[in-house]
């Protein structure tokens, strides 16, 4: 069965950007106001009751088949506190859950969640996974003794930290390379979710690697509900613009990040 996974991050009540999650311009990108995020849910959930889409069951919507349809999840990466008071409450007002992806190494910190908020969250009935321990920059560049050590890492304390076997886990800044997945399987991790825009599932050493569309500050609800309309032209126009920037990435390497820095502190 296919799955189209949106990817988000924080959600906000009032205009300080520090108040959940990572706090840098980079990171405030991906900040949605909580008036905007409940009109990304509408969308989302209109378009869902008008295209038969299954939303928000986290990634058991996909095992349970749904009469072959399509179905949508909703993740969120990095950790940050507004999970549980922004995010979690507006999902379950729709009988949906989702997958939070935690940066370990930032549990119990100001503006991220702590163990307790995790397993609160877990009993809920949302999914928890691991978003790796100290979130590297260019994950795919790491060696990879320290990317078995990032996933190994945070896997085994987010285990602890809930009291049950965690194999999920999404893939932090948005570099992705077959030995991240590789390294991601051999700590126990069977499904990995990238930042690639793709609907597709690929299969690494036993890991299920699917890919995601990510929705920032200034996306407007309609670009959710065409992401994951049955039309694929808006998921085809993000994986194009994804791979542009692919190749960019590749061929300048920490100077892209600098001049992204600069774009988004001028802005």
């Amino acid at each position: 069965m296919r799955l189209i996974a949106l990817e988000y991050h924080d959600v906000l009540a009032g205009d300080d950007f520090a108040a959940s999650g990572f706090t840098e311009p980079g990171a405030d990108s991906y900040k949605l106001s909580a008036a905007s995020f409940e009109a990304h849910l509408d969308a989302v959930a209109a378009c869902a009751a008008r295209t038969g889409l299954a939303v928000g069951q986290a990634l058991r919507s996909a095992a349970d088949g749904h009469a072959g349809r399509p179905a949508v999840v909703l993740t969120f990466d990095d950790g940050g506190c507004s999970a549980i008071s922004e995010i979690a409450p507006r999902l379950e007002s729709r009988g949906w859950h989702g997958l939070f992806f935690m940066t370990t190494g930032r549990i119990g910190t100001p503006g991220f969640l702590s163990g307790a908020e995790l397993r609160e969250l877990h009993g809920r009935g949302h999914v928890i996974g691991s978003h790796s321990h100290s979130h590297p920059i260019r994950m795919s560049a790491c060696p990879a003794d320290s990317l078995r050590a990032e996933w190994a890492d945070s896997i085994g304390l987010l285990s602890d930290v809930l009291g049950s076997a965690v194999a999920i886990a999404s893939v932090p800044g948005g570099y992705f390379s077959r030995t991240v997945a590789e390294t991601a399987a051999r700590a126990g991790i069977r499904t990995l979710f990238t930042s690639e825009p793709s609907s597709r599932a690929t299969q690494v050493d036993g890991c299920t690697v699917l890919g995601r569309y990510t929705l920032r500050r200034d996306d407007p609800a309609s670009l959710a509900a065409a992401l994951v309309d049955r039309s694929s032209r808006a998921r085809v126009r993000q994986w194009s613009v994804w791979n542009a920037k692919k190749v960019l990435k590749r061929l300048g390497g920490t100077a892209y990040l600098r001049a992204r820095a600069r774009l988004l502190d001028a802005g």
